[in-house]
């Protein structure tokens, strides 16, 4: 797993994942991932998480948004919300 982690304190650590580790996650590809950062839902919110600029030339995502991303497309696919 290709990740970069951080420390903010002692009791919490953020786990940057880059695009490989986030697309093994969730299945789709890159620029449909872009595509649906770039859109809102009705709350304002963006349907997918938007990356991280890391550099220049290097973003990622944070583990913990993509693991909620998908924990909210299987509780919309159980209630029938699409």
């Amino acid at each position: 797993m290709r990740a970069l982690m951080t420390n903010i304190t002692r009791s919490q650590t953020i786990t940057i994942l880059r695009w490989p580790e986030v697309h093994r996650r969730i299945g789709i590809c890159r620029s449909y991932a872009h595509h649906l950062a770039s859109q809102v839902d009705s709350k304002g919110k963006p349907k997918f998480p938007r990356p991280i600029k890391l550099g220049l030339r290097a973003s990622g995502w944070l583990e913990s948004e993509i693991s909620d991303w998908i924990d909210q497309r299987i509780k919309a696919s159980r209630s029938g919300e699409g």
